[in-house]
């Protein structure tokens, strides 16, 4: 059995059968089919996760990476295939390296925000972080599922803050992206002054792009480096409330084409209070003293005449807010700038933000510019309202991306996953709003399960490209089968 031989790969105590762990790796809190693996096996190091695709490859074996803890959301981690093996990389918590002059880190599948996070700080760096990560989640699944960052000011391109990466690709062979590539061993670069830190190339192609958002099925990642900034000395933040968008959109637009602030996003009414309460019964409360939304932003200083530098960028703030007809104040309702920042900044509370009102969340998620931002609403509250989705429960998160050009808008549907009626209603939604959403200009640039197929087989000559290099970088088709368009 293919269990029996990974034992031997891994050891006796890293594979496992247990029925319970099966059963929680078979289903997530997506609506996709429920799949049981075949067993679960733990590499030890970059050497077994070869040794584990090479024995796939040879018996046909499907193979399904994880690298976050539980709880997962989007069914990409629920094998598609009976007989597949979950290698569970959350285990690999080794932070390989942390250089403060190039300001990059090195680390291993399994290491998590928290982890992460306080190896950079004692190096004075700090992460371009998503919004209140789960603490379980690993900080290679974030970068390689393109997730938004709450920094636009250092997103740079739309696969940052990933730099470099080492991956076993579905054909058994190792590869490094980016200045990674070579030439040279990393320690070898290392002792030469590489950093591992641009992510294009080896040559002229930009390899990262093939991995990212590829959901496991292109190879398995062994080690990855991240973009680090520094930590500043002085921070001031500010929100900014209204009953509608577009002076907020606007204060948005110029604060980050001006370069003002470091962490920029807007939440409406709903997130805002599912993200600062601390218990489901303090929602109501939380969300009935803020407006329908709000801006939230947070000007820095760093070593050099920070106390200059801050008052200068408040200055410029206050006279584009007066300009904008908004009033940054610091602290709107029942939450304080200086309370959102922290909460923002670090892994959520348990139980995750997401999750706290009412044990589920579905996530439909897209991009687009600001321009189309109001009529997307508009189909997303016409979808809500023919669902019979309660209004007042939708969430709405909106990051601007790479440098404020573009918008990431999340809305997320918290339900009960007791309540048969309520996950059917949610169920429907989701597909109706996605193809509505995609006919009015959304672009859905990560399809997950079942809506995956509606958006990328919009384009056959897409699909066309991404067979063709599947072909190559997984010949057998056993990384994660049944995923996007394999």
């Amino acid at each position: 059995m293919i269990s029996d031989r990974l034992k031997k790969i891994v050891g006796a105590g890293n594979v496992s059968t247990a029925p319970a762990l099966l059963d929680a790796y078979a289903r997530d809190i997506s609506f996709v089919n429920t799949v049981r693996p075949h067993c679960v096996a733990r590499p030890r190091n970059a050497g077994d996760i070869a040794k584990i695709v090479r024995l796939a490859n040879e018996t046909g074996t499907p193979l399904v990476p994880v690298s976050s803890g539980p709880p997962h959301f989007r069914g990409d981690t629920v094998p598609a295939l009976g007989g597949s093996v979950i290698v569970d990389m959350s285990g690999l918590k080794k932070i390989i390296h942390v250089d403060r002059m190039n300001r990059v880190a090195m680390f291993e599948p399994g290491v998590t925000y928290g982890e992460l996070a306080a190896a950079a700080a004692g190096e004075g760096l700090r992460l371009n972080l998503p919004l209140a990560p789960r603490r379980s989640k690993a900080v290679l699944g974030h970068l390689l599922e393109r997730e938004p960052v709450i920094m636009p000011r250092y997103h740079w391109d739309i696969g940052d803050p990933l730099a470099c990466v080492e991956i076993v690709f579905g054909n058994g062979e190792t590869f490094r992206t980016g200045a990674a590539a070579g030439p040279g061993s990393i320690e070898e670069q290392w002792a030469a002054g590489g950093a591992q830190k641009e992510a294009a190339g080896p040559s002229a192609a930009s390899w990262y792009r093939l991995i990212q958002g590829s959901q496991g099925t292109m190879g398995i990642v062994t080690w990855a480096s991240v973009r680090c900034e520094l930590i500043p000395t002085l921070e001031v933040p500010f929100m900014a409330g209204a009953p509608d968008l577009a002076k907020i959109t606007e204060m948005v637009h110029w604060l980050l084409r001006l370069r003002l602030v470091n962490e920029c996003f807007i939440l409406n009414d709903s997130n805002l209070a599912s993200v600062m309460a601390r218990r489901p019964k303090d929602h109501r409360a939380i969300k009935d003293s803020l407006p329908r939304w709000v801006l939230f932003f947070n000007i820095a200083g760093y070593e050099y005449l920070p106390e200059k530098r801050v008052a200068a960028s408040v200055r410029d703030m206050k006279s584009l807010a007066q300009r904008v007809g908004l009033e940054p104040v610091e602290a709107i309702g029942r939450v304080a700038a200086s309370d959102l920042l922290n909460t923002v900044r670090q892994p959520s509370r348990e139980p995750y933000w997401k999750l706290r009102r009412q044990g589920a969340c579905q996530d439909i998620f897209f991009l687009t510019i600001y321009d189309r931002l109001p009529a997307l609403l508009e189909v997303m509250d016409a979808a809500a309202a023919a669902a019979g989705y309660p209004a007042p429960d939708l969430g709405v998160y909106i990051q601007p991306i790479v440098q404020g050009t573009n918008l990431h808008v999340e809305f997320n549907l918290p339900y009960d996953p007791a309540d048969p009626a309520g996950v059917e209603k949610v169920k429907k939604l989701t597909a109706a709003a996605v193809k509505d959403l995609a006919a009015a200009g959304a672009f859905f640039s990560r399809p997950y399960g079942e809506t995956a197929g509606m958006i990328i087989n919009r384009d056959a000559a897409t699909v066309a490209a991404l067979k063709k290099v599947k072909s190559i970088t997984d010949p057998n088709y056993v990384m994660n089968p049944g995923k996007l368009c394999f």
